[in-house]
């Protein structure tokens, strides 16, 4: 499973690339240097398995596609930059050629929301060893449940559902977090938040991290080193320093959040000392030795050290005496007072004892 208890930023190229190896290597020269966590790339080998002929994109992507071969050099490439690598497969072949490729590292394969449907890529996706991402934007609980249903029927448990839809770019009132929150309770399964705000947005990386603070630390994020050349999904894609900046903003976020834990930080201790920040057991007046300590000669106040003794002590020092003058607003403590030893009445208990054996 990839990561999902700690940021986790993918760095998606699309085809950006426009069919240009370099570019590509380029792209992932600098996806790395900023410090993405993994890149993710459209892998297509068949595109008749992916569009009918006649469709407007298919001479336009026929371009731009990659040989086996090439693929090869660039997931080589993105793996010895230490990058995870995320292979969307639009068609039967492209998944084989993940299945078949043993010298090269891929963590998830993904099918995209338009392949839900698409029983052939299930059933290879089922395959794979490691992550299975369904894209589930655009996508009804029905066509979810049956992508699930189907991998899970064919053996494939790590499953990740990833979030988020393009709308060249999408409106930030489009986005409808709750509904993400929704699908990952209902489904019981990892979430991931594909973000594609208008990079134009001075709130980009704002809006792009506020699925961390619904539990969902996997973050994706078209870019590009080459900000404002129009490009094939340049719509989505931010800059690096864009990119940078979310990814900082990730881990504050994730900082921020924290564990949930109900123990006390070394801070919080520290904020709710007892004296210095906390009320403290004080001598509202002097106390003499000898007197007796009552509700009236205390005080609680706050102090400029600390002191150990809590608000549950103080039925315990009730009627004890001073074992020493106490000087107004001095701290009442067991150090200055008399601990007088008080035997626990346990006539009831065997009064009880005594009815019951009659």
């Amino acid at each position: 499973m990839l990561p999902t208890n700690r940021p986790y930023l993918i760095g998606e190229t699309a085809f950006h690339h426009q069919g240009d190896e370099e570019f590509l290597r380029q792209l992932i020269d600098h996806g790395a240097k900023v410090g993405i966590d993994a890149l993710k790339v459209h892998l297509l080998l068949n595109l008749e398995d992916y569009f009918v002929r006649d469709h407007n994109a298919f001479d336009i992507l026929n371009k731009w596609l990659f040989s086996e071969k090439e693929w090869e050099r660039i997931i080589g490439y993105a793996n010895d930059k230490g990058l995870d690598l995320i292979a969307l497969c639009n068609d039967s072949k492209a998944i084989d050629f993940v299945l078949n490729s043993k010298n090269l590292k891929i963590e998830a394969i993904e099918i995209h929301a338009t392949g839900l449907n698409d029983y052939l890529l299930l059933e290879r996706a089922a395959k794979f060893k490691g992550t299975v991402i369904l894209g589930v934007g655009g996508s009804t609980l029905d066509e979810i449940s049956y992508a699930i249903e189907v991998l899970n029927g064919l053996g494939q448990q790590d499953i990740l559902l990833m979030y988020g839809f393009q709308n060249y770019p999408t409106k930030y009132e489009d986005i409808n977090l709750q509904k993400m929150q929704k699908l990952k309770d209902l489904f019981g399964l990892p979430m991931g938040y594909a973000d594609h705000t208008d990079p134009k947005n001075e709130f980009n990386e704002v809006i792009s991290t506020l699925g961390m603070a619904m539990g969902v630390n996997v973050c994706e994020k078209h870019f590009t080193h080459v900000f404002g050349e129009d490009r094939i999904d340049s719509q989505a894609a931010i800059s690096l320093d864009q990119l940078a900046k979310t990814k900082k903003l990730m881990g504050i976020v994730h900082a921020t959040i924290g564990d949930g834990g109900l123990k006390m930080s070394e801070a919080e201790l520290s904020y709710g000392d007892t004296g210095s920040m906390k009320k403290a057991i004080v001598a509202n007046a002097k106390i003499k030795k000898g007197e007796r300590i009552t509700l009236e000669k205390i005080g609680f106040k706050r102090t400029n050290e600390s002191t150990y003794m809590m608000q549950y002590f103080l039925p315990k020092i009730i009627g004890l005496t001073a074992s020493s003058d106490i000087e107004a607003d001095s701290f009442i403590d067991f150090s200055n007072i008399k601990y007088e030893f008080k035997k626990a009445e346990i006539g009831q208990f065997l009064a009880d004892k005594k009815e019951s054996a009659r």
